[in-house]
């Protein structure tokens, strides 16, 4: 069963070694719509053997294929053939993120068209990245350094932007030469069916890509996987420390994207009135479910009050809504388990702050996982809060004595993802973003670049997706050092 705009052969199989088989179990994994409430799809649910079977088809096309020892050109093309295939049904993977997580409608061909277009610029790197090259030496005739695959890759996706996050980690993988295992979160496994789809239309060959969608304890099984190479993973710091400690107990490698708790440092020379406009409007992007999100907003304390208005006043005019309406500017949070984590956050934070508006759920819609833009004032840095990453439109306003304690503010966080400086000086926009701990900064705004490197600091992760640095993780070096040099040396 899928939604009507959604055109997927077999939602009720899995996809391992070319083909679309049953699961060994009789499970099913029920979506269900955060603007309903109602089941709208349901795919198989894998159990372990399913991810055994997974691992052992990925494992006979990376030891035996051909597919790890192609040129890398020949699998930039293939790569490309199956971006096609994805462009044609970029209407289907609109909708399947609407759907299932109640993305707006509006933003949706924004969001799916550009993260096929960064799996197009991903294959281009299997024509121009270095593979092969000859190095100088000291000791030898000829000294190789060649790039190999690091092998089967378990590739776990979140559910806020599962297209995106997917295929990229797809996408780096299969061109370095991987064979994958795609793991989508059970709450947005369209997205990955369609993926296969278009591996196989592509001519993928068989065992290179597999798909089984699973809950929890088939996902731990699959990490656990002595065949598994390597765990791509983006979701919570809590499940990353789990997969970290597994991977390390065989020495697996992984690649973690995580959480966030960002600040944005509103300077003396930025607008009230712009600064609101950013922070009131960043907050409710994706309904605030992003793992850059500008979360706090660090000001100087003669300014506070100002801007706490300011920024009421933003959050109090945004449309509240189905995220199929074309005005719609919030929709609902991803479900239900979410809106009970963000209403219990905003419990605790009359507790510990000044609730400047926002907090309920919205009057005007009885169905669905809505809830309003919410901002809390005089927030203290070392409440809950304002560290802990609670995914949904909160923002936690927070008073500075000057530029050094904002600072000193933004970097006092586990996290260290994304941040940003509201500043019309460029001069000093850089120098505080070489300040700040995290793996991404920005001048006024949230500013996200995924052909360039993208990951965090401290408990924001470990490793980078995007631009060339998101294919390293997916190689190994090998040195190679000769007496003599081989043909075309």
């Amino acid at each position: 069963m899928t939604p009507d705009a959604i055109r997927i052969a077999h939602p009720d199989k899995l996809f391992i070694g070319g083909d679309w088989i049953d699961s060994t179990g009789d499970g099913v994994i029920e979506i269900v719509s955060p603007n309903s409430e109602e089941v709208v799809a349901r795919v198989a649910d894998g159990t372990e053997a399913d991810m055994d079977r997974a691992v052992a088809a990925a494992r006979k096309a990376f030891d035996e294929g051909p597919w790890p020892t192609m040129d890398p050109a020949e699998r930039g093309a293939c790569l490309r053939r199956m971006g096609v295939e994805l462009e044609k049904r970029a209407p289907e993977l609109a909708a399947a993120w609407t759907a299932q997580v109640g993305g707006l409608a509006s933003f949706a061909p924004v969001m799916t068209g550009g993260a096929t277009a960064t799996l197009m610029a991903i294959a281009g790197y299997a024509d121009s990245y270095p593979f092969v090259e000859r190095r100088p030496s000291q000791m030898v005739n000829t000294a190789i350094v060649v790039q190999e695959p690091a092998g089967v890759v378990a590739a776990i996706a979140p559910w806020n932007a599962p297209y995106g996050i997917m295929s990229a980690k797809v996408a780096y993988a299969l061109v370095a030469g991987c064979t994958v295992i795609m793991k989508p979160s059970p709450e947005t496994p369209l997205e990955a069916y369609i993926m296969a789809e278009a591996a196989a239309a592509a001519g993928v060959p068989a065992g290179v890509v597999n798909l089984v969608a699973a809950g929890r304890d088939a996902s731990d099984h699959l990490v656990r996987n002595p065949g598994i190479d390597k765990v791509t993973f983006t979701g919570s710091t809590l499940a990353g420390k789990r997969i970290g400690e597994v991977c390390a107990g065989r020495v697996a490698r992984c690649t973690l994207e995580l959480g966030g708790k960002s600040a944005a440092i509103v300077r003396d020379d930025f607008p009230i009135e712009a600064a609101a406009a950013i922070l009131g409007n960043t907050i409710t992007i994706m309904s605030g479910q992003v793992c850059a999100m500008l979360s706090r907003a660090i000001v100087p304390k003669h300014r506070h009050d100002e801007l706490a208005a300011a920024i009421a006043k933003v959050m109090q005019g945004v449309r509240i809504g189905h995220s199929d309406a074309p005005d719609t500017q919030l929709g609902p949070v991803a479900m239900k388990r979410q809106l009970d984590r963000v209403e219990d956050y905003i419990a605790l934070g009359r507790t510990s702050a000044d609730l400047v508006t926002g907090g309920n759920r919205p009057a005007h819609l009885n169905k669905g996982y809505f809830i309003e833009p919410t901002l809390f004032a005089n927030v203290d840095n070392a409440s809950r809060i304002a560290q802990e990453e609670i995914f949904g439109p909160v923002l936690c306003l927070i008073p500075a004595e000057d530029e050094e304690d904002a600072i000193r503010i933004a970097n006092d966080s586990s996290f260290g993802l994304n941040g940003s400086v509201l500043t019309n000086d460029a001069d000093a926009a850089y120098r505080i973003g070489r300040r700040i701990r995290a793996g991404g900064f920005g001048q006024n705004g949230m500013k996200l670049e995924f052909g360039l490197p993208f990951g965090g600091f401290k408990q924001s992760g470990i490793g980078r997706e995007g631009g060339v640095e998101g294919l390293h993780p997916y190689l190994e070096s090998k040195t190679i050092l000769l007496d003599g040099a081989p043909a075309g040396f």
